[in-house]
């Protein structure tokens, strides 16, 4: 007995609806284009930040890392500046020529001199003053503003101005010392042209100090200040006892930064004695590291020894700020072994 088999029929589509719509089956084009979207979206994800960071390696190594190493060769030459291609091999000859040289001594003294006198004060006056704008004032804008303009005049306008204010005959700060009783003093001869070229230094670097240390201290939370007031604290105590402690990575950055301007202090000391040139005074008695370096590249033409002054200058940067991370690391344990030992009593 055989039995016809009748045809499967379709669903019934019910009336006023659409019909079942088939699964789309995505091509193998599509595939191919989804899977390379994909690999340039991990490429992207991978390289892109290497490439918004090269431009600033690009340039590093074109103006810094290139001539910091191509100064380095020529200090162990023997060039002039008239024939910068004409190179002699010269070994450490130039270095143990500078370390014997009375001068390069002399420039280094009147450097750390002009260094520590420049900016000692400058960065007490910057903490003072950025205290005092940490109070709400009236005006706080004008004298933030007003900060930062010493630092936007340029080194020639401001040294030319303080020429003629420690001017020997008619200067304002010899007047003034008349004026009181004393006598006139020559701020172009020994340590007296260290304190003068100081003031320069001093008047256009503090307000950029006391801006870095008005941000740093707005961020110290204002709960600290509170519960020191609650426990008598006063104005002073919170001041040594609290922003003092919250600002020392703030002061170790700003002696750092100002340690390596004072190394390569240049243009006021040369625009200290119009028509003079790079030899600091008729006794060398301001002439800095800049200047000796300048004095001895393009005034004698030895660039392989102007090299080595550079090299030189490199290398007390260096061990200066190794001298000043021992001291905040060791500030830092101590720091950490006092609140160890609070937690422990």
């Amino acid at each position: 007995m055989t039995t016809t088999g009748s045809p499967v029929s379709a669903p019934p589509v019910k009336q006023g609806g659409a019909a079942p719509r088939h699964k789309h089956v995505p091509s193998s084009r599509e595939d191919r284009r989804r899977a390379r979207r994909s690999r340039w979206y991990q490429r992207d994800v991978k390289w892109s930040p290497y490439g918004f960071v090269a431009p600033f390696f690009l340039f590093f190594g074109a103006f810094s890392l290139f001539p910091l190493l191509y100064t380095g060769w020529a200090s162990l030459h023997k060039v002039s500046l008239t024939a910068p291609t004409d190179m002699e091999w010269a070994g450490l000859h130039n270095f143990t020529r500078l370390l014997e040289d009375d001068f390069f001594w002399n420039a280094l003294r009147n450097t750390f001199s002009i260094g520590i006198i420049s900016t000692v004060p400058q960065l007490l006056i910057a903490l003072g003053l950025a205290h005092l704008l940490n109070y709400k004032l009236r005006g706080a804008t004008f004298y933030r503003v007003a900060m930062l303009a010493p630092y936007a005049t340029s080194v020639a306008a401001a040294t030319l101005v303080f020429v003629v204010l420690f001017g020997r005959d008619y200067g304002m700060i010899n007047w003034f010392l008349g004026f009181v009783g004393f006598d006139p003093v020559n701020w172009h001869e020994g340590m007296t042209s260290h304190f003068a070229i100081s003031a320069i230094v001093i008047w256009r670097w503090t307000g950029y100090n006391t801006l870095i240390y008005l941000a740093a201290m707005q961020a110290v939370p204002k709960d600290l200040y509170e519960s020191a007031a609650l426990d008598g604290a006063s104005r002073w105590q919170q001041f040594v006892h609290v922003t003092i402690p919250a600002l020392r990575p703030t002061i170790l950055f700003t002696v750092v930064v100002s340690t390596i301007g004072a190394t390569q202090l240049f243009g006021e000391p040369l625009l200290f004695n119009p028509g003079g040139g790079a030899n600091g005074g008729p006794a060398h008695q301001y002439q800095t590291l800049g200047l000796y370096l300048y004095e001895q590249g393009w005034v004698n033409l030895h660039l392989g020894r102007a090299s080595a002054i550079a090299w030189m200058m490199f290398l007390i940067l260096v061990l200066i700020a190794l001298v000043n991370w021992l001291i905040s690391r060791g500030m830092q344990k101590r720091e950490l072994g006092r609140k160890t030992a609070r937690r422990r009593s």
